[in-house]
């Protein structure tokens, strides 16, 4: 019966999502200032959606096109001599795909433990909050469920916190799904739970860390949002707060008062970079910044994105460059190289602003200027064949090479009190 019921549900969901036939996801590649300038122009049309952003001549540009905008985007784009090539040939194709794998996953019915929990493949809201429950239940003297505040729809905003006990220790704090699209980072950041119970008491490095250290982690950041990628919208990035416009949602990337309503941000509601009426006015951000003051000792903070294969840290509202600049930027090389021994992943690493554009309002900028040195921000893979539609088969592989990026930080920040 519950699998009966949980299908049901699964085929109710589908039948009220929005659909993304013929859509296609475009890259462009500018070549020179000229087309730069004008690839940016795109960005005032409202039915194109960036997957990724215009920074600089030769950095490709990754839309979502819908199929009645296609022919008159590729001629506009052949007029002005500008190449492009089609990455995602039908999205719908593509999320039928992974709907499909979802529904025959439901069938099989709920996992009754975490060691049965499938973490190669996505899973929705409910399925997220029940093994934070059951980890909580089977691991009660190592973890513990927060409940930092509430969303905008009254979700509950849970954290996990590791802990061997003592009160106010230093901390390390890690999220994801802030951006609720970017389904890999959720389902990392599940995976990435299950590892630490796991590895607690025998692998030595993250042992001695635990033994000094708590770590929060926050799977689902965004929940209303993440709820709406599986009821409604597969794309949707934002929070689902009103905006006005008749449009909804906040940017919470955009949201942290941080050079809040800089450039790189949007006042426009129905922007997907809608950075809100002011700084932290969304819950899902409030809460955070309500908890980092209120706890007083985090020492690194790590918010995880996807996609374009990146390791970052601040500033991304300025070009001024923080004063231990130096010391992050050898420890983000030290992390993606750790991370590149296990499959070969090749990653970017720098600023916010000088690896991929100025943005205003940002998380780890906000979490720097509040004296958390480590602070640093992930953009998960891939580089862009698949993008927010990563095949779960890639889940594994992903979360196993994030991890020894995220042990290397987390080591560098034990070793190096402050």
């Amino acid at each position: 019966m519950r699998v009966l019921i949980a299908f049901t549900t699964l085929l109710v969901v589908v039948l009220c999502k929005e659909t993304f036939e013929g859509h296609q996801v475009l890259r462009i590649v500018p070549k020179d200032e000229v087309q730069l300038a004008l690839i940016k122009d795109l960005e005032d049309m409202s039915e194109l959606d960036f997957w990724t952003d215009v920074t600089d001549v030769a950095y490709p540009v990754d839309i979502r096109v819908p199929f009645d905008s296609l022919m008159v985007l590729k001629a506009h784009l052949m007029s002005q001599d500008i190449d492009y090539t089609i990455m995602i040939d039908d999205l719908q194709v593509m999320l039928d795909e992974e709907q499909q794998e979802m529904e025959s996953a439901a069938r099989l019915g709920q996992p009754r433990s975490t060691d049965t929990f499938d973490f190669s493949r996505y899973h929705n809201l409910n399925e997220i909050s029940s093994f934070q429950d059951m980890l909580v239940a089977e691991n009660p003297s190592l973890v513990s469920k927060l409940v930092i505040g509430q969303s905008y729809q009254g979700r509950p905003l849970n954290v996990l916190k590791f802990s061997t006990g003592g009160t106010n220790r230093p901390a390390i704090w890690i999220d994801t799904g802030i951006h609720s699209r970017e389904w890999v980072t959720q389902a990392s950041g599940t995976w990435f739970a299950k590892k630490i119970v796991t590895d607690f008491g025998k692998d030595p490095a993250l042992t001695t860390i635990l033994n000094k250290m708590d770590i929060f982690l926050e799977i689902v950041t965004n929940p209303d949002g993440f709820y709406y990628t599986h009821s409604n919208n597969r794309m949707w990035r934002k929070t689902r707060k009103p905006s006005g416009s008749g449009c909804y949602g906040v940017d919470p990337n955009r949201n942290w008062d941080a050079g809040f309503g800089g450039p790189g941000a949007s006042s426009n509601p129905c922007s997907e970079t809608y950075r809100g009426p002011r700084a932290h006015s969304e819950s899902e951000v409030k809460s955070i910044v309500d908890f980092v003051r209120s706890h007083g000792n985090i020492k690194a903070f790590i918010s995880i994105h996807a996609y374009s294969q990146m390791l970052m840290y601040p500033y991304g509202y300025t070009r001024t460059a923080v004063k231990d600049q130096a010391e992050l930027h050898a420890l983000a090389q030290r992390a993606i190289s750790d991370l590149s021994t296990l499959y070969g992943t090749r990653y970017r690493y720098g600023s916010i602003i000088n690896t991929i554009y100025q943005a205003s309002g940002g998380t780890i900028d906000w979490t720097y200027n509040q004296g958390i040195k480590y602070s640093y921000t992930f953009e998960l893979r891939d580089t862009g064949r698949y993008g927010f539609i990563l095949p779960s088969n890639q889940i594994i592989p992903t979360a196993k090479e994030t991890w020894l990026a995220l042990m290397t930080i987390m080591n560098h920040t034990l070793n190096n009190p402050y």
